[in-house]
């Protein structure tokens, strides 16, 4: 059980004020005193941190104007500085929060749902961004790429000894090592314009959706069109992968496993000297083979600009910038309106059931997005503006 008083909700701000000083690699000795003085512990990514003591962080002063506490000291302009720690949570919020999934079950529901009824709701759903069958397009993560038993051995394929083997496969069924974090993100994430819209039940089927289109057995059954899944079987679920990575994370003794893992430069790191136990600032590699460049790199391509004035300012008569309304809807929304996923440009007949209620209303629903598919502004940075502009271009 979580102790509400264990967590706080932390504001930027604090993560703003404090610094985790990294001195990996320093000197023994000095590492000893600073372990003896400070309490100093590594952080998992093999760093030195120091809890802030008498002004410092180990041999590090901190910003005194930053270190006050912000509950006592007040200015006399009235503006606290220093930390804010925020506030305890209440129980619903608490509670809204804590939903994860683990892969020992914990968090999972109950529930079930049927292969084709996942393919049903991935086409209205989740196909436009994530292509058929999972193949992906559009700047959207494929989720299959072929059998997912056959796909993990590709992550292990050596390409420059053998260049014509496959390359590695990154997808949901052979490379993630569990599968609820696949319900959980499904649940809580997607659609992407309509999160935490989903049933259980309906999360369900997609997850069985989603075994079906990378090929794969649960305790030994083929999932087929006609697959159930309830929490049951998803607990019998056994990623390809499931212990491709290193190190272990799972578990109490996840961080610590990290940590030490980190703690050993022989896990990791490209040219190591003295096996990352000295450091290393000057003279590090020995060679007569140096080619230094004097005066900066200058031949580019195409050649940068040797204009050193600012834009004028968007106030300013002189500011004009046209708007490519075709090269963005190319960049931006071809991969569906130009193949057939979507109304075409142009397409009078394809835009005429969507104009019946106004063009005002396409606009409006191409920039919130819709729960058929489309992404706000179809997935674009493109302003409201620019946006109204890309859509006038494709239905006029």
């Amino acid at each position: 059980m979580f102790k509400l008083e264990q967590y706080k909700i932390v504001t930027a701000s604090i993560l703003t004020a404090l610094t985790l000083v990294s001195v990996a690699q320093a000197k023994e000795s000095e590492s000893t005193a600073y372990n003896g003085l400070w309490n100093a512990k590594k952080d998992i990514s093999g760093g030195v941190y120091y809890p802030i003591k008498d002004g410092k962080t180990g041999p590090y002063y901190v910003n005194p104007q930053v270190y006050k506490n912000s509950d006592i000291s007040k200015k006399e302009d009235g503006i606290k500085r220093g930390y804010n720690h925020g506030r305890t949570p209440t129980k619903n919020e608490l509670k809204a929060w804590n939903k994860d999934i683990m892969p020992d079950g914990t968090g999972l529901p109950d529930g079930y749902g049927y292969v084709d009824e996942g393919e049903a709701l991935y086409e209205s759903k989740c196909l436009a961004c994530h292509g058929d069958f999972g193949s992906g397009g559009g700047g959207y993560p494929a989720l299959s790429a072929g059998k997912a038993k056959d796909m993990q051995r590709t992550l292990k394929n050596n390409r420059w000894l053998n260049p014509t083997a496959e390359g590695p496969s990154r997808v949901f069924g052979s490379y993630w090592p569990v599968a609820s974090t696949m319900f959980w993100y499904i649940r809580d994430a997607m659609p992407h314009t309509k999160s935490k819209t989903l049933t259980n039940d309906e999360t369900y089927s997609l997850v069985a959706y989603m075994l079906y289109i990378n090929g794969m057995k649960v305790n030994g059954e083929i999932v087929n069109e006609t697959f159930k899944l309830d929490r049951d079987k998803f607990l019998k679920i056994q990623m390809p992968n499931r212990y491709g990575f290193i190190p272990d994370i799972d578990g109490s003794d996840g961080i610590e496993n990290v940590r030490e893992f980190f703690a050993n430069p022989q896990n990791f790191g490209g040219i190591r000297l003295a096996k990352g136990e000295e450091p290393c600032m000057k003279n590090c590699q020995q060679t007569e083979n140096v080619v230094r460049v004097d005066g900066g790199i200058t031949d580019f391509e195409p050649p940068m600009s040797v204009a050193r004035d600012l834009p004028a300012p968007k106030n300013d008569p002189a500011h004009k910038v046209s708007f490519d309304a075709k090269g963005a809807y190319d960049n931006n929304c071809a991969m569906c309106h130009g193949t057939g996923v979507a109304p075409a440009p142009k397409d009078k007949a394809g835009w005429a059931p969507f104009l019946e209620k106004g063009l005002a209303e396409v606009i409006k629903n191409g920039i919130d997005g819709t729960n058929n598919g489309m992404p706000a502004k179809g997935g674009s940075s493109l302003s409201d503006d620019e946006f109204k502009q890309v859509v006038e271009y494709m239905v006029k």
